[in-house]
């Protein structure tokens, strides 16, 4: 069965540059050869290559927000929805000081989605950058930044708006289910790093060390929940990239790390590692309520893989 998620995504990226104006168009589109460019990653809130969102009319960010939800399963554009409207939620607490807006958010395209059998997307802002790339019918997905602050909203004590509760929870359950052996190659330092460690690096060429704890190690609860962490970032893309994704790290060994105290509340950190796979997670700032994670996968972020089985098609 043909896979779906390409047209579609060619179909709301072709709707995306029609309801652009001229200039719009101008200011979104960009040669797929512009390496720099395409392979942009920036959470922080600063200027970046597209057509910022907050200049568009309805129609046009209708259609940013449609090519959006082709790249995301339905939880996890909830969970993006959720991402940036806490932009207006900061410049409250920050007493209205910076500015901050939840139009702030900006789309580029990579060559022509109507024509071209090379092409790429990028929706992107504060604490959010979702990257496609589609070559010759396949869509390569990766990196997705989603990010938090706050990282929790809560009255008496309950959280009000917390997006990204299921990736801190069920690593504190892995992290609990490990006995002390495992534990102890799991914990890789007593602090937390200040960010997540792969950053806004157009490329992660090798393995985080230490690795941490293997999960042959593991007992038959921590395996499980180990899979459950990695199935919960895959399941941030839509199931047929999903179930592509999981069937391709099926063979290869996973790690998985912690750094920092293990009581919530503080700052810390974690991450899953395999072959082609990085899963970030940190909880480091504002007294660890301010969250980022990224789902990268090192050897193809950006369409590498894709593009590799274009050029190597074409050459011959």
């Amino acid at each position: 069965m043909e896979d779906p998620l390409p047209e579609q995504m060619r179909s709301a990226g072709t709707a995306l540059l029609t309801a652009l104006d001229p200039a719009a168009r101008e200011s979104a589109m960009h040669s797929f050869d512009d390496e720099a460019a395409r392979r942009w990653l920036e959470y922080r809130p600063r200027p970046r290559p597209g057509v910022c969102l907050a200049e568009l009319d309805v129609t046009a960010r209708k259609a940013a927000h449609r090519l959006l939800a082709t790249a995301l399963s339905p939880s996890a554009y909830a969970q993006a929805m959720a991402i940036i409207s806490l932009e207006e939620v900061l410049d409250r607490a920050e007493g209205w000081q910076r500015g901050r807006h939840s139009a702030d958010y900006w789309v580029a395209v990579f060559g022509d989605p109507a024509r071209d059998d090379r092409w790429a997307w990028r929706l992107e802002g504060h604490h959010l950058s979702v990257n496609m790339t589609v070559v010759d019918g396949q869509v390569s997905p990766a990196p997705i930044f989603f990010g938090a602050n706050p990282a929790a909203v809560r009255y008496a004590g309950r959280p009000v708006s917390r997006p990204l509760g299921v990736e801190e929870d069920l690593a504190r359950a892995l992290l609990d289910a490990l006995g002390p052996a495992e534990r102890a190659a799991a914990i890789i330092a007593d602090e937390a790093p200040a960010d997540i460690i792969s950053a806004t690096r157009g490329r992660v060429d090798a393995p985080l060390e230490p690795l941490g704890v293997p999960a042959q190690r593991l007992g038959p609860t921590g395996r499980a929940l180990l899979d459950q962490v990695v199935a919960l970032y895959l399941d941030r893309l839509p199931p047929e990239l999903a179930i592509r994704e999981a069937t391709r790290l099926d063979a290869g060994p996973l790690h998985f790390a912690w750094a920092g105290p293990t009581h919530p509340g503080r700052r810390h950190y974690y991450r899953v590692q395999g072959d082609d796979l990085l899963i970030e997670y940190d909880n480091t700032t504002a007294d660890g309520n301010h969250a980022h994670t990224v789902l990268r996968r090192p050897a193809s972020d950006f369409g590498a893989d894709v593009l590799a089985t274009h050029h190597q098609t074409h050459h011959h």
